[in-house]
């Protein structure tokens, strides 16, 4: 069964750009949800985690903030 993965994401976010390298590179399908262009998604975001900061990840809408290397590879079996 495969996850869903979406990241929040910003522009200008060097953590945001390392956290999609990292996912590219290990072959990890995601979303990327850019919250500059979706309000929604960025007042969801805090709803969900308390975080105003980016980036955020949800992995089967379990959030990862920040750049979190160890948190994403045990939630998407990353060795």
């Amino acid at each position: 069964m495969s996850k869903k993965i979406i990241v929040f994401t910003t522009p200008r976010c060097s953590w945001c750009r390392k956290v999609k390298s990292y996912l590219r590179k290990n072959h990890v399908r995601f979303k990327d949800v850019d919250i500059t262009k979706d309000e929604r998604a960025a007042r969801d975001i805090v709803r969900k985690t308390g975080q105003k900061g980016v980036p955020v990840t949800l992995v089967n809408n379990r959030p990862v903030i920040g750049f979190d290397k160890k948190k994403l590879d045990r939630l998407l079996d990353i060795n």
